[in-house]
């Protein structure tokens, strides 16, 4: 069973033969303040229900180290012989300092960008288009600015009722005056949103709010910081490959993985390395360079919202490193999508929807599949985590509750090169052809 929007390139790369035995991988998070503790706790306790789940032996995983600028976050899980499970290295790549920083800024400044970002996308046409590609993420979208309208007017109408009824304490007026009966309702109105603090953020307000606002600041080229983050990746990567090289002890794969908003993270550092290095991933087709080992450079998008910032007027820079993705036979890129995910847009094509320059060269990315969430997360699940948008969104993170075509943990740890674990995929334990 194929999804309706699975996608296969004409211009695909030729495979490169032979089994995974050693990958390196580049995970990059998305839009989280909490992302260089959660991530390293979230792949254990996933990779050890996995295991249990379908009898699997257990895997050793080595313990997590930071680097000097605490940027880069890496740990180790051993191979599998039993399973032909790939000896396997991880780097995190973090930015949640600049989401702490976003969510420091001070709230009335935020709200203050949030409307007028979503004023905009409105009066652009832009917000229709994301209602066409996806209804659900549009809601998600404009969910902040509903909240933001539905607080402002209680807050108004509790400064009203104040206002109202200062002066009638012990059934007769105090008499005071305009000036201090509205300012007075005012702060007890501000005070009650204030006081809502922990709710808001059980329901992922701030959360989602600061999320629209940077993906629309990012759209209008008006986030140094985080382009500055995103050559001290290349910068990293670029480093580690040199590392590699220099040892002889090249990985016969090296991906680069993001999820949610590090998914055009990934995209776009994977862009500058193949703008910065010439021979980086020219062993992805053909024959192995001499000395270098048969290589794979591969790029995973998982729920990807890359339409957010790509589909904006002024973002013609990434449209360009899109672009070059696109046409480019040096990577395989695959980009895993789902329908049941409320932050992602299923059916989502740059060849399609974007209207790339690919100066005549036919498309050779990205390899575009369906997750099939419903295949892989049991019904009983599936029933409780329907109506939680963000468990959701997770699942491309999460052991499966059953085999099936997407498994994370097959595509990360498993033998099978990315390219053909997704036209061909075997189950894990099994030899692939």
């Amino acid at each position: 069973m194929t999804s309706s929007f699975d996608y296969t390139p004409p211009g695909l790369a030729d495979g490169v033969p032979g089994a995974v035995k050693r990958r390196h991988i580049y995970y990059v998070p998305g839009y989280d303040p909490e992302g260089s503790s959660r991530y390293r706790m979230l792949f254990v306790r996933e990779l050890t229900r996995y295991a249990k789940r379908f009898s699997e032996p257990k895997r050793s995983i080595s313990r997590a180290t930071m680097n000097a600028d605490e940027t880069v976050q890496s740990w180790r899980v051993a191979a599998q012989p039993e399973t032909q499970g790939a000896e396997t290295t991880y780097d995190v790549l973090l930015w949640d300092d600049i989401v702490r920083t976003d969510f420091r800024r001070l709230r009335l400044v935020s709200v203050a960008l949030l409307v007028l970002g979503t004023l905009q996308t409105i009066a652009t046409g832009l917000m229709v288009r994301f209602y066409r590609l996806n209804w659900k993420y549009g809601n998600v979208i404009l969910y902040p600015l509903v909240m933001v309208v539905l607080l402002a007017l209680c807050t108004l109408g509790i400064a009203a009722f104040v206002h109202a009824h200062l002066g009638t304490a012990f059934g007769h007026s105090l008499g005071w005056p305009l000036w201090i009966t509205l300012p007075a309702g005012l702060v007890i109105g501000l005070a009650w949103v204030k006081a809502m603090e922990a709710l808001l953020n059980r329901i992922f307000f701030w959360q989602l709010l600061n999320d629209w606002v940077f993906n629309w600041q990012h759209g209008q080229g008006r986030r140094p910081d985080y382009e500055r983050r995103l050559d001290v990746f290349a910068d990293h990567i670029l480093a580690r490959q040199a590392a590699f090289a220099a040892s002889g002890d090249i990985p016969d794969e090296i991906v680069i993985l993001g999820h949610s908003s590090g998914a055009l993270t990934a995209v776009e550092v994977v862009a500058r390395l193949l703008a910065r290095d010439p021979n980086l991933g020219d062993t992805a087709v053909g024959d192995p360079a001499p000395g270098r080992g048969a290589t794979t450079f591969a790029l995973v998008t998982l729920g990807s919202g890359l339409p957010l910032v790509a589909l904006q007027p002024r973002a013609a820079r990434l449209r360009g490193e899109i672009a070059a993705l696109v046409a480019s036979r040096r990577l395989v890129w695959v980009d895993f999508q789902a329908p049941q995910d409320w932050m992602n847009f299923p059916g989502f094509n740059p060849v399609a929807h974007l209207a790339l320059d690919l100066r005549g060269q036919p498309p050779a990315n990205p390899l575009v599949r369906s997750a099939r969430f419903r295949e892989i997360i049991s019904a009983e699940t599936y029933t409780k985590v329907r109506w939680r948008p963000f468990r959701m969104h997770f699942q491309f993170l999460l052991a499966n509750d059953q085999r099936g075509y997407y498994d994370f943990f097959a595509m990360t740890l498993g033998p099978q090169r990315l390219r053909e674990r997704v036209l061909n995929p075997v189950q894990p334990g099994s030899t692939a052809s």
